[in-house]
Order: structure tokens, then C-alpha cells, then sequence
């Protein structure tokens, strides 16, 4: 800002579907002072709050905040605790809000004034997202684990209503639905009649056929991990997604989680300079019988955790590696542990994986100036740290992590298919081939050593 000139006006809000109530308040807010600031909420924010209804992003608000007028700057709120920070840090005189806060923010009075502005009657962004809000009947394939963590899920995000199951196995479908109170489907065109929007957590082998089938009923495809086996089933299904003008998206839960994209965001922006390595652990001991452990079911520690560690790589080092080799131990047609390295023109990686040998689950991202540390589990992380040779710079990282987690790339679905569109930089199109191609490579026995 510089040197100050004048009053410093101070006032925040989420901006979401913003309208004229919200342009009243910048209004007046700006008649208060000589400068104001406008702090947008974070998307990582406003989840974190708990408030898994924001139809435009972060950056669409901003701009929609910046085309009023009225701000003469427009700053990100990221964390609890912000606003006085934001207040010393600016030299700010009066805090504005609007007056449905009457008392709520008292405690800046000692930092600034407080002023609380009057409302317009009638109008508010929770109307208008209840007025024009779609709502999408969700159909799930499959009826296993992840699909008894995905329906409460939906209970939390706008507009996500599941309605019925799909499982050839009549006793499995029905005891499903009774559970859910949804409609049991074991026969595909009766059960995509129903449906909007398709959840697809059936076994791995029937992925690429039930994605495939659903796209061309022209329904949008939110895919459990691992997402396809081969780099070509995967572009495929993505150009078929594009030639329908249809959302297809990897259910990588990790890559939409609010820490993890505070994670790459940091990263990214330099804080511990250069990355040159990049080490992702995953393992989740698992008792026969199981379908982790059947070879005919495409089971095994790659196939179950790669998709999540691969991930992580690939959206701090991106889709261009060089080379990568599996170091593997088998047991009946599985395998139980395989560390894989891969490699980069100026970097490298490994990931380690288990189902029958135990390892720390953790992510350490090493740069040249310090390194990122993701305690265990790290793909379910609410908590990081940055370190440094010098440990008074040390800083750590709290984010909400609620639920089961996939909340957020359910709303993350929704939001593409409400917003128009067909990619989100979470989680890229190419990334998500990429992870194939990996996985792919491990299955045709590529560079794999046993051990």
C-alpha cells in the first residue's frame, strides 16, 4: 500500500454469486474512509468453516469484488486469525461489516474502530444459491467400503442428493439401498435412467466399461482411484468426456483436500526454494482373504496406493519424468510392498508402498532451501510443517480435515458440472494419465525387480 494516505477501511466476506447487497456494503464501507481493502475468503477458508456451498472460486470472486469499484485493494483471507493480523499490517482505521455481525467482531475495537453496516433487506447469497440451486441425483456403482463412507459425505455439500445403487448382485444392492434409504439397481439402464450424475467405486477391472457406459448415456463421471489401468483407457475416457462436454474426474480424495493444496501452493511458490526430491509413503496392512490380495481382482500395493503417491509427485514435479523403476516383493500374484523411484531431468522421486510390509506414511518434500514435512497419515493430513537449517523459521500448518474427506472432491464435482467446467487445476487431466501410465507401466513389468 505504501504510505498511507488518509482513512484505511477494512472489510471482508466469501463474494459468492455476489450481488447488490453485497455492492451496497462496499458502498458504504468505501464512503467511511479514503482507501478500503476488501479480504476475500479463501476457498480453503470457507471448507474449513464448513461451508461447502461456494459456487465460484476464489479467484472468479476476486474479480467480481475488483469490477464493483469500490476496492482499492483486494486481499486473500486464509486463517483464522487473520483479520487483526491484516489490521496492524495495513495501519487499518475502521473495520466494517455488515450488521447481521452485530457483537461478533467487538474484540478488534481494541486494534480499530468497529463498524457494523446495515444490511439490504431481502437479499443474500444463501437465497440465491437456495433460489437457482440444482440439485443432482447421484447414482453409485458399487457397494463396497468407499461407497458406505461416500453417501454421508453427500449430506454436507449443496445440490448432492445419492438416490440409487447399482451392484449385479441383488443382495448386495439391496441391502445397500435399505441402508440409504435409495432405489437397488442390478441392471445399468435402469439405474442410469435415474440418475444425473454418476459415482463410480466398483471393483478396479470395471472401471474403464462402467465410466465408458456412463459417459455415453451423457452423465458426468466422478471415478474412484486408481482411475484406469493404461494410459490409453485414460485418454480415451477424457477425450470421450470432452466430445460429450461432459466433467470426468479422478476421485484422488488427497488432491482436494485444503492442506494438501496449501501444500503445493507453498511449494510452488518458492518457500523451501528448488525441489530435488520428492519421497511419498503409503501403507495399509490388510488380512486375507481380501480383494487387496487377489491378484484376479487386480489387487496389490500399486494398484491400491499409487494412485495417491503418484499424485503427490506429479503435482509438485509435474508430468515430465525421465525414467522410473519398481523395486517389488510378491506374494500369490500380489504384490505386498514395491518402492518405486522416478526421475527427473533436475529432480527425483520414490514412493513406497505396502499391503503386507508396514512403512511410516509420511511425505517429505526436500528443496533447496528448507523442506515440507507431512506427518503419517499424510494423504489424510490436517497438519504439516516447513522446516529450515534455521529452526527459529520453522513454521506449521493447521487445516480442517472433516469427515472422511470426500466432501471436498464431491464438491469440487458439482462445482465444475455447475460452473461449466471440464478441468480443475487440483487435479489435471494429464496428471491424472500420467498416474496411469505409471501404474501401467508396473502392471506390463517394466524396470520391476523383485525382491
Amino acid at each position: 500500500m505504501g504510505t498511507k494516505i488518509g482513512t484505511v477501511v477494512i472489510t471482508y466476506g466469501t463474494y459468492d454469486l455476489l450481488h447488490q447487497g453485497h455492492i451496497n456494503l462496499l458502498r458504504r464501507a468505501k464512503e467511511l474512509g479514503d482507501y478500503l481493502i476488501v479480504g476475500v475468503t479463501s476457498d480453503s477458508f470457507d471448507r474449513g468453516r464448513g461451508k461447502l456451498n461456494v459456487r465460484n472460486n476464489v479467484l472468479e470472486r476476486v474479480e467480481a469484488v475488483k469490477a464493483t469499484g469500490y476496492a482499492d485493494e483486494v486481499i486473500i483471507e486464509d486463517y483464522l486469525g487473520q483479520k487483526i493480523d491484516d489490521i496492524q499490517k495495513y495501519d487499518v482505521d475502521i473495520f466494517a461489516i455488515g450488521s447481521d455481525w452485530v457483537g461478533k467482531f467487538d474484540y478488534l475495537n481494541e486494534y480499530c474502530k468497529v463498524v457494523y453496516l446495515p444490511r439490504t433487506e431481502g437479499i443474500s447469497s444463501t437465497m440465491l444459491r437456495e433460489k437457482n440451486q440444482e440439485s443432482y441425483r447421484i447414482g453409485i456403482i458399487g457397494s463396497g467400503r468407499i461407497a458406505h463412507r461416500f453417501v454421508p459425505e453427500t449430506k454436507v455439500v449443496n445440490g448432492a442428493e445419492v438416490v440409487a445403487v447399482l451392484n449385479p448382485e441383488r443382495e448386495e444392492a439391496e441391502s445397500f439401498a435399505k441402508k440409504y434409504g435409495i432405489e437397488p439397481c442390478t441392471d445399468f439402464d435402469a439405474f442410469i435412467r435415474q440418475v444425473d450424475v454418476v459415482y463410480v467405486a466398483s471393483p478396479h477391472l470395471t472401471h474403464y466399461e462402467y465410466v465408458k457406459w456412463c459417459l455415453l448415456a451423457d452423465k458426468h463421471v466422478l471415478c474412484e482411484i486408481p482411475f484406469m489401468l493404461s494410459k490409453a483407457e485414460a485418454l480415451e475416457l477424457y477425450r470421450l468426456a470432452e466430445e460429450h462436454n461432459l466433467v470426468l474426474m479422478e476421485a484422488s480424495k488427497t488432491a482436494y483436500c485444503p492442506a494438501f493444496g496449501h501444500i503445493v501452493t507453498l511449494i510452488k511458490s518458492g518457500i523451501i526454494g528448488n525441489v530435488v526430491d520428492v519421497k511419498a509413503s503409503l501403507s495399509k496392512m490388510v488380512a486375507p482373504p481380501s480383494r487387496e490380495l487377489d491378484a484376479e481382482q487386480a489387487g496389490g500395493a500399486m494398484t491400491e496406493h499409487a494412485p495417491l503417491t503418484l499424485m503427490a509427485i506429479i503435482k509438485l514435479l509435474g508430468i515430465d519424468w525421465c525414467d522410473v523403476d519398481f523395486h517389488t516383493k510378491r506374494e500369490n500374484g500380489v504384490d505386498i510392498y514395491t518402492k518405486g523411484v522416478i526421475n527427473y531431468p533436475h529432480a527425483t522421486s520414490s514412493f513406497t508402498l505396502g499391503i503386507g510390509v508396514k512403512t511410516e506414511g509420511n511425505l517429505v518434500v526436500s528443496g533447496t532451501k528448507g523442506y515440507v514435512y507431512v506427518p503419517a497419515p499424510w494423504w489424510l493430513t490436517d497438519y504439516f510443517e516447513v522446516r529450515y537449517e534455521d529452526q527459529t523459521k520453522n513454521k506449521k500448518y493447521f487445516y480442517s480435515y472433516d469427515g472422511e474427506g470426500l466432501r471436498y472432491e464431491i464438491q469440487e464435482f458439482l462445482s465444475m458440472i455447475v460452473n461449466d467446467r471440464r478441468s480443475c487445476y487440483k487435479l489435471r487431466r494429464h496428471e491424472s494419465v500420467s498416474i496411469a501410465e505409471i501404474i501401467e507401466k508396473y502392471r506390463n513389468r517394466e524396470n520391476v525387480t523383485e525382491i
